[in-house]
């Protein structure tokens, strides 16, 4: 795990953090303490965030982070910014296939990582560049 940049390059309002995973299983836990982090961060700067919060952005991190590191080779890159009153997930891999958004199935077992981020955050926006895709989600903060 590889911090990119440190925390709130650029705007000084603006709260984010960027890690790079290099792969392997040990990413995905490591991909919820860089949430619980970057919740600590919201929380010293006067955001009052309740533990059901921070329950689901970990959930948000470990399903598209396991996402990335499963269908695509080579290394991911997690980003989280404050955006207005949700925090936006942006999670980069070197794979060009788009994710498969299967349909609710309560008897299916296993595949319901982005069924749950749907859930969760609404909407999931996956958008390609140069080098594989981002995929993008975003966890209201109530």
């Amino acid at each position: 795990m590889t911090p990119a940049h440190g925390p709130d390059t650029g705007d000084a309002s603006l709260v984010s953090a960027v890690v790079e995973f290099g792969g392997g299983p040990a990413n995905v836990p490591a991909s919820r303490d860089v949430v619980h982090g970057f919740v600590a961060r919201l929380a010293e700067r006067g955001l009052d965030l309740t533990d059901a919060f921070l329950d689901a952005a970990r959930l948000v991190a470990t399903e598209l982070v396991t996402n990335a590191l499963r269908h695509a080779p080579g290394p991911c890159r997690l980003e989280l910014t404050l955006v207005g009153d949700r925090v936006e997930f942006a999670v980069s891999d070197t794979g060009d296939a788009f994710p498969t958004f299967l349909p609710r199935d309560p008897l299916r077992v296993g595949r319901h990582g982005l069924e749950i981020v749907t859930r969760l955050c609404g909407e999931v926006i996956t958008k390609p560049h140069a080098s594989g895709k981002t995929v993008y989600a975003r966890l209201p903060l109530v």
